[in-house]
């Protein structure tokens, strides 16, 4: 995984001021599987990357490379 992504992805949900149960919980998804995307060990497909963006309302580009 990208250490990149895992940083925009974090700082991401900080500055939307959400933790990370609450990402989960508004993807739908486990709250250890939204923490293995921050951290790396798994990552999200094109489908819940298109939601993160949504929610932290940013566009992909900057949640991927961070521009």
């Amino acid at each position: 995984m990208d250490e990149l992504f895992c940083k925009n992805l974090k700082e991401a949900r900080k500055n939307s001021g959400l933790t990370q149960k609450q990402v989960a919980t508004a993807l739908h998804v486990v709250e250890s599987c939204y923490a293995n995307w921050e951290q790396g060990r798994t990552e999200p497909n094109i489908d819940m990357l298109r939601k993160l963006a949504r929610l932290f309302e940013i566009g992909l580009d900057e949640l991927i490379s961070g521009q």
